[in-house]
């Protein structure tokens, strides 16, 4: 590429200092746009996609800064450190799921009928919990635990814990409603989450299997869910 000077020698008269001037404006401004890879949030993506295939051992931060097509030291200006880039994946995916309850227990409580409300919520926790993605996060966070107590106890509370209060606080609505009757609505959450997702969870978990279970497996738990809920919680 010709240097900004030789080009300047080769304009003669007024014209010379504005065309260096414009030239030396293109080239600032070539050299301050925002880098062509990924950055932020595409960054974490990227990111939880290599150690989601590699596991967190196995991951280097070269694979990831060569993956989101950015140079290492772009990498650590963001993260400075795997383990602070890991911190970081985690606390995004949670972030994610957070409040993903919420829009369907809108729809719950606009109904009066409640067994059926309870079924499609039940079937609405499996289709969360265990997604494919979901299953592998929560397998991955799982496996480091012991290295990061304090990145899986965030995990855990900005998604698993905040999603369970919103249900808790769903159930207290019903029974002063009187459609149920939930003396510990955030226990009656807990059971019924785990009565819709306990079974094919940990056959899922124990196994390292994405899969979702069979589409008449899961209608089968989910009806079962709601049955047992009701036996305990149903109006008398």
């Amino acid at each position: 590429m010709p240097s900004v000077l030789s080009i300047a020698g080769r304009i003669k008269g007024p014209l010379r200092y504005r065309h260096v001037l414009k030239w030396r404006c293109a080239i600032t401004t070539r050299r301050r746009g925002r880098p062509s890879g990924s950055q932020g949030p595409e960054l974490l993506a990227v990111a939880r996609a290599v150690f989601l295939e590699q596991g967190f051992a196995r991951t280097t931060m070269d694979a990831v800064a060569a993956r989101a097509r950015i140079s290492k030291t772009s990498l650590y200006q963001e993260h400075p450190s795997k383990d602070a880039l890991f911190a970081a994946v985690v606390r995004d995916w949670a972030a994610r799921g957070r409040d993903a309850m919420r829009p369907h227990l809108d729809l719950f409580l606009a109904t009066d009928d409640v067994p059926t409300a309870l079924l499609t919520l039940a079937r609405t926790l499996q289709a969360g919990i265990l997604g494919a993605d979901v299953l592998r996060m929560r397998r991955l966070v799982a496996s480091e635990a012991a290295r990061f107590p304090d990145v899986a106890a965030g995990y855990v509370a900005d998604s698993w814990d905040r999603n369970i209060a919103t249900l808790g606080d769903a159930l207290a609505e019903l029974t002063r409603r009187g459609r149920i009757r939930a003396d510990d609505p955030s226990t009656a959450a807990q059971q019924f989450t785990w009565l819709a997702v306990a079974a094919p969870l940990n056959d899922r978990t124990l196994r390292g299997d994405d899969t979702p279970p069979a589409a008449d497996v899961l209608d089968a738990t989910a009806r079962a869910a709601v049955d047992t809920f009701l036996a305990r919680y149903g109006r008398p």
